[in-house]
């Protein structure tokens, strides 16, 4: 078996459960356009799940833009980097023209730079998604400050 990471195809049930398995904060999303994964030899050792974004403001505004929803990875180093490497050329194969992220406060954020991405505003926390015209289950932490990255064409 090769110590030497690449990146394979995962499909959404391995990327779900890759997340499950090994995400610090955040379940896994429901849905996606494309997941990606980097392994060692056969070992999964991360994966990244990319789909539209959040933000309904961002959806209908920004143009052709995808958002990498979750990384995860189990602690092999550089594999997250390479996550976000992969998740910038599929998009911009893909004809999108812009890549978003979001990190929460405290995590620095070196992956993302090391890919080229910037940081593009400061998140106030919130309360969470749930309101009283759309109620809903939380599924992560709330109340935490955020980061938006991004990286286009």
């Amino acid at each position: 078996m090769s110590d030497r990471l690449r990146i394979v195809p995962v499909d959404l049930r391995h990327a779900q459960e890759f997340v499950t398995e090994h995400h610090r904060h955040h379940s896994a999303p429901k849905g996606h356009k494309i997941s990606v994964g980097v392994a060692r030899g056969e070992l999964l050792v991360g994966v990244a799940i990319l789909g539209r974004p959040t933000s309904r403001v961002i959806q209908s505004n920004w143009g052709y833009t995808l958002e990498v929803k979750r990384t995860a990875t189990d602690g092999t180093r550089d594999a997250n980097s390479m996550l976000y490497g992969a998740a910038k050329r599929i998009t911009f194969a893909l004809g999108y023209d812009r890549l978003i992220t979001y990190t929460q406060d405290g995590e620095t954020g070196a992956s993302l730079r090391a890919a080229g991405f910037r940081v593009i505003a400061q998140r106030p926390p919130r309360g969470g998604w749930s309101m009283p015209s759309r109620p809903r289950t939380e599924t992560g932490p709330t109340g935490v400050a955020r980061t938006l990255w991004e990286i286009t064409s």
